[in-house]
């Protein structure tokens, strides 16, 4: 019997703590529709204020948030956004800028640090002249930190640099910063400097920072005007929401503090799993909570067995490839979490070594 549970699948599995039930049941609400929710409109300002922005939207999730995004800086159908090939938007959100927006996706490759080549983006950015046959470029997405290339942080001074093309261009800047604060903690910079380029924000509080659900939206008080139109359109308009935004305001001001917490243990199991036989981390590109490990070639035990064998004993990760599994560190992960888990992935490999004669 299992008498102990690692869940390392996501920094979206955080269960709630003590003081955020408390705030859910204590929160001042209001329809939030008519836009009098108090808790909310505290939490938008908040967040609104950290970033630089002018105001903020509570959205119930980081994919509404983009796509509202992207919605309103291409309001004409056959808009074009120059986006990167392995970015959240592109990838895992159900194509919804193009089913339901009518925006078509230009992906310019992502380097495996995250960003775009300049020259490539402002390569990919459409000749007006040729209005009559293409779509019309729009908009250009960052995703900060870049979940796919493990949690690699975008400067200050390259998002400041994809803002001057697009300002030299007519575009507009959205950044998806669901792990924004990861970044701004990894890299020692304010997180209103590293969006201080662009024109919207999608913050999300259920992932590094551990609220139950939530993203907010940020960016010009008539950008934000046109995003609570269209959330209402995609239903994400709600009534007594300040119950979801108490605890999002809790894990504001208590957690933005553990995160560097979450990166010094997501470093120390790099660098354990690296000296395990048979697994291969790149411990350099580990710089927020996000660990890519791969199963070397040419090992006994294959993907989906090492999944198996560490769910038997309670580690939970995320299978990526047949021989690639995510891990994923958040702050009700303890270092003894981190010993464990190392343990059992060691445990793991002797156990077919011995099996095998080796």
């Amino acid at each position: 019997m299992v008498t102990r549970t690692v869940d390392l699948r996501s920094d979206t599995v955080t269960k709630p703590t003590e003081a955020m039930r408390a705030a859910m049941a204590t929160a001042e609400v209001d329809d939030d529709v008519f836009g009098v929710d108090p808790t909310a409109f505290r939490l938008e300002s908040e967040v609104a204020k950290t970033m630089g922005k002018e105001a903020g939207l509570f959205v119930p999730s980081g994919t509404m948030g983009n796509l509202i995004s992207v919605l309103v800086h291409c309001d004409t159908r056959g808009s074009e956004v120059i986006l990167g090939d392995n970015s959240h938007i592109h990838i895992y959100e159900n194509g919804g800028i193009s089913t339901i927006g009518g925006v078509h996706p230009r992906p310019v490759k992502n380097n495996e640090d995250g960003t775009m080549d300049i020259n490539l983006i402002e390569a990919a950015i459409r000749d007006p002249r040729g209005e009559l046959v293409f779509p019309t470029t729009r908009l250009i997405c960052l995703e900060n930190s870049h979940a796919n290339t493990g949690g690699r942080c975008l400067s200050a001074e390259y998002i400041d640099t994809v803002g001057e093309l697009a300002k030299k261009h007519g575009l507009k800047l959205h950044i998806d910063g669901a792990r924004i604060f990861n970044a701004s903690v990894a890299l020692g910079v304010p997180v209103h400097r590293l969006v201080q380029a662009a024109d919207s924000v999608s913050v999300c509080l259920s992932k590094g920072l551990g609220a139950p659900v939530g993203s907010v939206i940020v960016g010009s008080k008539s950008f934000i005007t046109k995003a609570r139109r269209l959330r209402k359109t995609l239903g994400g308009g709600m009534r007594q929401v300040g119950v979801i935004c108490g605890p999002a305001l809790v894990a504001l001001h208590e957690n933005l503090g553990k995160l560097e917490g979450d990166h010094k243990k997501a470093k120390m199991l790099a660098e354990g799993l690296n000296q395990i036989k048979g697994l291969r981390v790149n411990v350099a590109a580990v710089e927020t909570n996000i660990i890519y490990v791969d199963i070397v070639e040419g090992s006994k035990i294959t993907g989906e067995q090492l999944y198996m064998n560490l769910m038997e004993h309670g580690v939970l990760v995320m299978p990526e490839a047949p021989s690639r599994m995510r891990i994923v560190l958040h702050h009700q992960i303890s270092s003894s979490d981190v010993q464990y888990t190392l343990s059992c992935f060691q445990q793991a490999f002797t156990g077919v070594q011995e099996q095998n004669g080796n």
